[in-house]
């Protein structure tokens, strides 16, 4: 092999590990030609095979949208997201997050009273045990509240016969948003919206244990304790709820 040819590769190499394994092809011969390296797609493919290198693109998630109404689960919230007490109404979603090898899945719970996240739960699989765990942890560390309301989208984990079952057991209520109406449950996108642009690297975790660790400290004590929220005039939900109930012994 020509020296020309192995300091091309060397090159490619160093931009492949700059942008920590997420190159492609494609985007490794734009930075080559940005540096004066006149070459082709193939090339750059041809190089990176020669140093084993293979790209980290994220693949396809599972979670699947509803494809169907469920007219039996109605939408009781409609969109009344200003609550006036805490544990009236708890919201629940799913997001995907990259950890390293594939996608990994959190279902969050939240209080709409002061957006502060009461559950959560992570797990390489999106299925019904994810959203009861993080239902059940939501359940036990608000000591077991009554006459609550819980609001998802269509999401066939929350339409599951498990979880409908479950918050029977606990005499929750269901509501559900209407089929592609993501406002319907917009505190919950906005969450995610804050989680992923503030929080989460751009190219995802190297492990779902690094990323437990990383969600649980955003969530349970930036999230909650120390971030400002604009619904909250500027508190964070756990110094809304605390002045609420200052206010409320006051009175």
């Amino acid at each position: 092999m020509d020296a020309e040819r192995l300091r091309l590769r060397s090159e490619v190499t160093r931009l492949f590990h700059a942008s920590r394994g997420s190159a492609g092809s494609r985007t490794l011969t734009l930075m080559m030609r940005k540096l004066g390296h006149t070459m082709g797609r193939y090339k750059v493919r041809s190089l990176m095979q020669e140093a084993a290198l293979v790209s980290k693109q994220p693949g396809l998630h599972r979670y699947k949208p509803c494809t169907e109404e469920r007219p039996d689960i109605p939408n009781i919230l409609d969109r009344q997201f200003d609550v006036e007490m805490p544990d009236m109404v708890w919201c629940g979603d799913i997001t995907y997050i990259w950890t390293g090898s594939s996608w990994s899945y959190l279902a969050t719970v939240l209080d709409l009273y002061s957006r502060r996240i009461v559950g959560w739960a992570l797990s390489s699989e999106p299925d019904a045990e994810l959203v009861l765990k993080a239902l059940d942890i939501a359940y036990e560390q608000r000591g077991k509240p009554q006459g609550l309301l819980f609001h998802s989208d269509q999401g066939s984990q929350y339409g599951s016969r498990k979880f409908t079952q479950r918050l029977w057991r606990y005499q929750i209520v269901q509501s559900m948003s209407r089929r592609g109406n993501c406002w319907d449950n917009a505190p919950m996108e906005r969450l995610f919206r804050s989680l992923k642009t503030e929080w989460i690297p751009a190219t995802g975790y190297t492990s779902l244990s690094e990323a437990q660790r990383d969600i649980s400290y955003y969530l349970m004590d930036y999230y909650n304790t120390q971030r400002p929220h604009s619904h909250n005039q500027g508190l964070s939900p756990v110094a809304a709820e605390n002045q609420l109930n200052l206010l409320s012994g006051i009175s």
